[in-house]
């Protein structure tokens, strides 16, 4: 996985002088009382391994940074007193944190190792600025791992001033096993990129707000 202060590769510069930004995301803490299988999770999904851990608290690590996420050990019971907590981001506070990869092939060939491990995105999208896989964690923090349809960050700024981009803000569902099967067949990584690309012939692509579904949202 990339370092999380790691700008994607077309990023401009920051305007010359602008103090007010930090230079990166650091890290991340979530409280959870079903700390095993977090652990467990962001093993797998990220590479994690544990730098710290007692009985209040865990850190994991997966670059050289000493700690990228921060799990905070509550109660088990609590699981069970907010059986509704996992359905919170849904409609209100965070969303979702967004890791990019550099290129379509490795986020489709993260997408095929974690698939064989058990773990398959809720939602797969071409939203036309990036591919974009969501997953969740146990506790529902919901991660996205997306790749730029673009190659420069003045490309993806002319694209959000576009008639497209207006008529479709939220974008294209796609079958990632559809656009990995195709990508190892030899197929221009340009073409897949493309909104409707991933989507298997004969089947209708839901584009707009018709990807909006419980499980998506």
């Amino acid at each position: 996985m990339d370092r999380m202060n790691s700008a994607p590769a077309h990023a401009d510069s920051s305007p010359a002088g602008n103090r007010a930004a930090p230079e990166f995301l650091a890290h991340w803490v979530v409280k959870t009382a079903r700390s095993k299988e977090m652990i467990a999770w962001y093993g797998t999904v990220l590479g994690a391994r544990v730098v710290h851990e007692d009985q209040q608290i865990a850190f994991l690590a997966w670059d050289e940074e000493s700690h990228r996420l921060a799990l905070i050990k509550v109660p088990g019971f609590l699981r069970y007193a907010f059986p509704f907590a996992r359905l919170r981001r849904k409609v209100y506070g965070i969303d979702h944190l967004a890791f990019a990869f550099p290129d379509l092939q490795r986020l489709l060939e993260n997408y095929d190792r974690l698939r064989k491990a058990g773990i398959a995105p809720v939602w797969a999208i071409n939203h036309g600025p990036t591919t974009s896989l969501y997953y969740e964690d146990p506790d529902g923090v919901r991660l996205e791992f997306q790749t730029e349809n673009f190659p420069t960050a003045q490309d993806t700024a002319d694209y959000f001033s576009s008639t497209a981009f207006a008529e479709n803000p939220i974008g294209t569902d796609i079958d990632p096993g559809y656009l990995l099967e195709r990508l190892r067949a030899g197929e221009p990584v340009a073409e897949l990129l493309k909104p409707g690309a991933g989507t298997r012939p004969g089947n209708a692509p839901r584009s707009g707000r018709r990807t909006i579904t419980w499980k998506t949202l």
